[in-house]
């Protein structure tokens, strides 16, 4: 099977039944519910544009979904309507919906973090405890709540230490995930991303911000000296992962936490000389203070995912940085 994804991988265990996809039109949304749709379920995602970018760019996404056997569109504010009204028959909750961005937590904007990552979790979690159908719910954490652990590769028995607001935002509701679970038996599961990339990244996104810079002759930016390294993970690994801790047998009780992540360990000076590879044009670079809230490095001890999940990484970087890199020249076929 291949998608704009860029690359073939074989479909694993997958749901049978009614999904709910939150955030549908964003990134990581938008390609799982068009695995979930290949895999025989039917879709409804929910997806309120929030203007952290720009909603062209999610509705070109949501086009990609729009008219297929299967599939209905909700636009809805998840912290504000309640939840109930578009959860009849829905068996299995992929929450990706949440307002992302490590650096523009800060200040006065963290209310809407903890509107949109909090308060809305805590409102699908309750409208999701007393519905019957419901099989697993799946929850999309991020690598942000480890902050700067001091052993690597981080596990899920370390003690969370974020270092930005939207860290703690996105542990909060792990913590909501873990308290529905232990209280109303809600069969919940976290999954814990480390640095998502792939077609469709948002356009805030490192790897988006450093191919428009090359593609454009431009300066890239880079906050601190490059050396800091990030675990990538392909976009259909992530999407992959959701699938497994769909069906997963994880017992009666849920609450589990899961690292997912690609095996791809590199510094950031590293993927820039692979872009410009690919590109074939040297890269400019400037280097900028470093920023209040990002990690040195990650990486993920994906033991327990592969133990519990079956989930294991397919896509090798330099094919998923080839993948994005085509799909970026696809949006921009003037630029070459």
């Amino acid at each position: 099977m291949a998608t704009d994804q860029g690359v073939p991988t074989p479909p694993p265990g997958a749901p049978d039944g009614h999904c709910l996809v939150t955030g549908v039109a964003g990134f990581i949304g938008s390609h799982l519910a068009e695995r979930l749709l290949e895999a025989g379920c039917t879709v409804l995602g929910v997806d309120s544009f929030t203007p952290y970018y720009g909603r062209d760019i999610k509705e070109r996404n949501l086009s990609r979904l729009t008219g297929r056997a299967g599939f209905k569109f909700r636009m809805a504010d998840l912290a504000g309507e309640p939840a109930a009204g578009f959860l009849d028959g829905v068996e299995y909750v992929f929450h990706q919906a949440g307002q992302p961005g490590v650096r523009a937590s800060w200040g006065d904007s963290f209310e809407v973090y903890a509107r949109d990552n909090i308060l809305t979790t805590q409102r699908l979690l309750e409208g999701c405890r007393v519905l019957p159908s419901l099989r697993r719910f799946v929850y999309a954490s991020s690598s942000s709540v480890y902050g700067n652990a001091p052993d690597l590769p981080f596990s899920e028995g370390a003690v969370p230490r974020p270092i930005s607001p939207y860290g703690v935002t996105k542990l909060a509701g792990e913590h909501l995930c873990g308290l529905y679970a232990a209280n109303f038996a809600m069969p919940t599961v976290s999954l814990r991303y480390f640095t998502v990339y792939g077609p469709r990244q948002r356009p805030d996104m490192a790897f988006s911000k450093f191919l428009a810079a090359l593609l454009s002759d431009a300066e890239i930016q880079i906050h601190g000296d490059g050396e800091q390294t990030r675990d990538f993970t392909f976009v259909s690994d992530a999407v992959a992962a959701n699938l497994l801790a769909a069906v997963a047998d994880i017992g009666a009780v849920g609450g589990s936490v899961y690292n997912i992540g690609g095996g791809s360990r590199v510094t950031v000076n590293e993927v820039i000389d692979q872009f410009q590879t690919l590109v074939g044009r040297p890269a400019r670079v400037a280097h900028l203070p470093a920023q209040d809230g990002d990690a040195r490095h990650t990486l993920a001890d994906t033991r327990a995912a592969k133990r519990d999940l079956g989930f294991l990484p397919r896509v090798r970087l330099l094919d998923g940085l080839r993948a994005q890199f085509d799909w970026t020249l696809e949006q921009r076929p003037a630029v070459v």
